[in-house]
């Protein structure tokens, strides 16, 4: 009985630890941006859009970072600290993300270009690294294209070069799981709520198989029901996929920051609009880092990352002073995931310009 007692209460307080970091893996990001030095500032453009952004503390080869969809500069609060010690860092809030501006008209790739290049001559005042990571590295390269006096060099994180085209994009897990479930919503009017939807037309139940009806849902709507307005986190699965669950919260919502609206974007492709891919990278003349996860596709061909190995040598082929470093062991978000592999990275590059 006695040892009986005791794996019951080993096993409860690891399943307690497991649940508590499940639900509060983020509660750290605050302090560790505090810690860092960094200060949220905001500055409005003559044309009148309003750029976020957090700035670190002065000193070295200043560094613009430009992050992913549904998020915003506060994710790259792990790496702060330690990049802060190599350069000036400056961290932006995407249109239609954070506390940056929600106007369709400037979500295409080239607005956002065009307000990127203001930002770097009237802000920082001189020539950046740039390290874009997803749709932000997209941006990375189309500025070292298009205004390669401002750019010193460019470090793209797991970009979806060509993956993106019309072509390509209906056979991707992004558009399939969020583009195409985000312009669903927007032209429906009988759920109100961005995460019931979802869950309900998500392509991850193909990896749950009847779990994902039988378990994830009713927990997810006792969840909601019991938190109204808060998204959705349940303890039982791991940080990773209560961070996928975070990303759906929306100004739709109410309860986030990010504008469904943006999304569509890349669901029709209008984002891209006068943007071609390869002739912007075979026009780069920086140095430049394309860092690459692993690629898989499943059993129905839908790729399952940003880009396939293909695309990301043929992006690595286009730009003629690039470092390929390929099948990372990560998920999408190295800099998160493989945080000090990423450090080494920007600071080995800092060494190369």
């Amino acid at each position: 009985m006695l040892l009986l007692a005791s794996f019951v209460v080993v096993s409860a307080t690891a399943i307690s630890f497991y649940a508590y970091r499940n639900m509060n893996y983020d509660k750290s990001i605050p302090q560790m941006i505090e810690d860092a030095g960094f200060v949220e500032k905001q500055v409005t453009l003559p044309n009148g859009t309003v750029i976020n952004f957090g700035e670190g503390p002065e000193g070295g080869v200043p560094l613009l970072l430009i992050h992913g969809q549904m998020v915003s500069w506060e994710d790259y609060a792990k790496v702060f600290s330690k990049l802060s010690k190599h350069y000036h860092v400056y961290a932006v809030d995407c249109h239609g993300h954070g506390k940056s501006s929600k106007d369709p008209q400037k979500y295409t790739a080239i607005a956002m270009g065009k307000d990127y290049i203001w930002f770097i001559e009237n802000i920082i005042k001189e020539p950046v690294v740039i390290s874009g990571h997803s749709s932000g590295g997209l941006l990375a390269a189309w500025l070292a294209a298009n205004s390669p006096a401002n750019v010193k060099g460019i470090v793209v994180e797991d970009a979806p070069f060509f993956a993106t085209e019309a072509e390509r994009r209906e056979t991707t897990y992004a558009w399939l799981d969020g583009f195409k479930t985000i312009h669903e919503f927007l032209n429906q009017s009988e759920e109100t709520d961005y995460t019931r939807f979802y869950l309900e037309r998500s392509y991850m139940r193909n990896f749950w198989g009847n779990g994902w009806d039988k378990i994830v849902i009713p927990a997810a709507e006792r969840y909601m029901t019991k938190y109204p307005g808060e998204g959705l986190r349940l303890w039982f699965v791991p940080p990773a996929m209560n961070k996928a669950f975070d990303l759906l919260k929306c100004i739709q919502n109410h309860n986030g920051s990010y504008d469904l609206r943006f999304g569509v974007t890349f669901y029709d492709g209008s984002w891209f609009e006068n943007f071609d891919q390869e002739k912007t990278l075979s026009r780069i003349r920086c140095l430049s880092v394309l860092m690459h996860t692993v690629s898989n596709y499943d059993e129905n061909g839908i790729l399952l990352a940003a880009m396939d190995s293909d695309d990301a040598k043929r992006a690595h082929e286009l730009m003629p002073d690039d470092e390929l470093i390929d099948n990372i062991k990560s998920g999408h978000n190295i800099h998160e995931e493989k945080s000090a592999l990423f450090i080494n990275i920007m600071v080995d590059f800092l060494k190369r310009i």
